[in-house]
């Protein structure tokens, strides 16, 4: 094989992993969801609400705790956008609030699960364990670069009314 061959080999092997690292298609590519809210355990009460921030990436929207009458426990997110990205994850922080990345590691966090859109109102089922004294703050979590793209502070029905 001439150098020549070998060198394209690398070339390719490189840019085919540098492509799957960094994923750049989707910083073009949105990935829109629509997820109607859980109506099948009937009755809900609010648990805690926040409107998020930008980190690393532009994020907004809210995010909601809600327990049914069968104890079940989801977070919403409503009217939410942020950056596409590869390995997005949805974290619960033990903070009242994350503004960078270190704040997240530092504070410990649950992951829920896999972003499922950067776009659209969405649902996550929490661990039946879950402590909403301790995870007091929603992130959205690129694990592949260790990224904060935005944090909702959660709080109580009582501590909000308190902010108004």
């Amino acid at each position: 094989m001439s150098k020549k061959s070998v060198l394209l080999v690398v070339v390719a092997v490189l840019g085919i992993g540098a492509w799957y690292a960094f994923r750049p298609e989707r910083l073009f590519i949105n990935q829109k969801v629509n997820e109607q809210f859980p109506t099948a355990s009937a009755a809900s009460n609010k648990l805690a609400k926040g409107q998020f921030h930008s980190g690393a990436h532009e994020t907004k929207g809210t995010a909601e705790v809600f327990q049914f009458a069968d104890g079940k426990k989801t977070l919403r997110l409503t009217n939410f956008a942020t950056s596409n990205g590869p390995d997005v994850h949805v974290y619960l922080v033990a903070a009242n609030d994350a503004t960078d990345n270190d704040s997240v590691t530092k504070a410990g966090f649950v992951d829920i699960g896999s972003l499922k859109g950067n776009i659209g109102d969405q649902n996550y089922d929490l661990p039946a364990n879950t402590d909403l004294a301790k995870y007091r703050s929603v992130t959205i979590w690129c694990k592949r670069f260790s990224v904060n793209f935005g944090t909702a502070p959660l709080m109580d029905d009582s501590m909000q009314s308190m902010n108004r």
